[in-house]
């Protein structure tokens, strides 16, 4: 995926790509305005994963996880198959699939786990709950 990010990028000479590890990785430690992560958290270790970006985020920054989940339970079934028309229905028109050799996860956790651990690891998140059969994660991290 570092490959096909950094031809998509050919133009913008100013973008660096770091290969690695990201829960082990050497990274800047002067903290981040603003850390993003879209439907990579499942790949990892979801506490280790939100832990480490808390700890990169510089007082007063902003943190967004746009992640998957599984269904568990009768809520998130019943939400799941009330959306499932939207969803295929939002493939089609926008012709989806994913870029060839991107790696594919099950999520071992639930919406509700993702919830539950959010709110402990990260006080006053806001979680959002997707059609598309993703969540969204905000948190700003005090003290800026």
């Amino acid at each position: 995926m570092i490959a096909r990010a950094r031809q998509l990028a050919d133009a913008h000479r100013d973008l660096t790509f770091i290969e690695g590890d990201f829960l082990t990785a050497e990274l800047p430690t002067t903290g981040y305005d603003f850390i993003c992560s879209v439907t990579t958290i499942h790949h990892m270790d979801f506490e280790g994963a939100l832990l480490r970006m808390r700890q990169l985020l510089r007082p007063g920054g902003t943190l967004v996880v746009v992640g998957l989940g599984r269904e568990a339970g009768a809520k998130e079934w019943a939400t799941m198959i009330a959306t499932a028309p939207i969803v295929r229905g939002a493939k089609l028109i926008r012709r989806a699939r994913g870029p060839e050799g991107m790696p594919v996860a099950i999520p071992e956790m639930s919406y509700g786990q993702v919830r539950e651990r959010a709110e402990r690891l990260l006080p006053g998140v806001r979680y959002r709950r997707h059609v598309l059969r993703r969540y969204s994660l905000t948190w700003q991290k005090p003290g800026g």
